[in-house]
């Protein structure tokens, strides 16, 4: 004959002898923990709520079947989740190789590889004009990059206007009176605003060069008739270059000014130009979403040349110090992300925190975590699957409503 039901004392419901009573297994098959002790003769256990072992996270108010497996359902009581973590033995925490690790304060480095392509400084670039009317009668720069020096002769330029303002500086460049001096000092003025230096030839008044670099453009030939304001020639520095680089949208946020640039190409492998961060421009690609970014590149050698392709590595560094763990103690879900800590009585307990940039195997911690705390980095999918049975993850959220089991 089957055996008569027992009725629970615990809980004032009947059920069946046979029914599966509550045991803390360990979650890796190395044994099971022992089951709380027995209360007091006369003493009453509370009962928090009845739940299926094979679904330990839905609960239910009272005893009876459970809808999800033909086995009936198990109560959880009081004092067995009466602390917040999870008890594991020494001896199975060695057999199970649970390690932890110090959350530590810091700022994360994240490495960023972009491309860009190397260009001119538009700062370091003069364009000389023409400022009269004329004709230029000879081109002493004649070839496209040819190095100039400050103060060397670029071209000749006929011009009647120019002509007349040299005869006069140099009528005036023996006076000795008082209003003479100051006729001169005027017509040498006149001279620099028309952009010469006064010297002059057979071949016209000579236009020179406002500063040293190469003449990336010369726009105009001999004999060409030109107007006031005609480009003339166009002077780059070829010592420092810009390096535009197509930074992605998501990373873009990362970067400031001022932030060390390193640069390659593939020209001259193995060797590494430096640079710095310049500005972050406000202009997205529509089709690649990418925002470019102006690096200053210094060139001191000149064996960079505008229009090379060239690989970025790009490091920032965050700009107060937050907690830092190791990534692999970060439990992910769909929902929210937590890590197993140790707490000062050998307890694991499961803190929730919110994370923020990875690099390099770590990963911050905005919220959640102050700094100093161990966090276990192996193993801690095990501790997390005991903790969802002992309840101490549904504590981490406001309780959700019983659900009604089957009778």
């Amino acid at each position: 004959m089957p055996a008569p039901a027992a009725a629970d004392p615990h809980a004032g419901h009947v059920m069946p002898a046979s029914a599966p009573t509550a045991v803390h297994a360990d979650p890796a098959g190395h044994g099971a923990h022992a089951p709380p002790p027995a209360p007091a003769a006369g003493g009453e256990r509370k009962v928090l709520y009845w739940y299926d072992p094979m679904v330990p996270d839905q609960h239910f108010d009272k005893p009876g079947k459970s809808p999800f497996m033909d086995m009936q359902l198990v109560p959880r009581y009081a004092d067995e989740v009466a602390g917040s973590g999870v008890r594991i033995d020494a001896g199975v925490q060695h057999n199970l190789g649970i390690r932890t690790a110090a959350v530590e304060l810091g700022t994360l480095t994240r490495s960023l590889r972009v491309p860009g392509t190397l260009g001119w400084s538009l700062r370091d670039e003069t364009l000389v004009s023409a400022r009269v009317d004329g004709i230029v009668s000879e081109l002493y720069v004649k070839t496209p990059f040819q190095a100039v020096a400050r103060g060397e002769r670029l071209l000749a330029l006929l011009s009647p206007e120019l002509n007349s303002a040299r005869a006069e500086a140099q009528a005036l460049a023996g006076a000795q009176s008082a209003a003479a001096r100051e006729l001169r000092a005027a017509a040498q003025q006149r001279l620099r605003v028309l952009g010469a230096s006064g010297a002059g030839g057979a071949h016209g008044v000579v236009l020179s060069a406002p500063r040293a670099g190469v003449a990336s453009e010369i726009l105009v030939r001999e004999g060409q008739s030109v107007s006031a304001g005609t480009p003339l020639m166009r002077l780059n520095d070829p010592a420092v270059l810009w390096l535009e680089a197509a930074v992605p949208q998501a990373d873009a946020g990362l970067l400031a000014a001022g932030t060390p640039v390193q640069a390659s190409v593939d020209a001259l492998p193995g060797e590494r130009f430096e640079g710095t961060l310049d500005a972050l421009l406000p202009q997205v690609d529509p089709a690649s979403r990418t925002q470019r970014a102006r690096i200053v590149l210094r060139n001191p050698q000149g064996r960079l040349a505008p229009g090379m392709f060239a690989q970025v590595r790009i490091e920032s560094r965050g700009t107060r110090p937050l907690p830092l763990i190791p990534s692999e103690a970060l439990i992910a879900t769909g929902d929210d992300s937590r890590v197993i800590v140790r707490a000062a009585d050998g307890s694991f307990v499961p803190v929730r925190v919110r994370t923020g940039r990875s690099s390099e195997g770590r990963t911050e911690v905005l919220a959640g975590l102050a700094g100093g705390e161990q966090v276990v980095v192996s193993g801690q999918f095990l501790i997390d699957s005991e903790a969802s049975l002992t309840g101490a993850l549904q504590r981490l959220a406001a309780p959700a409503p019983a659900a009604d089991a089957q009778p």
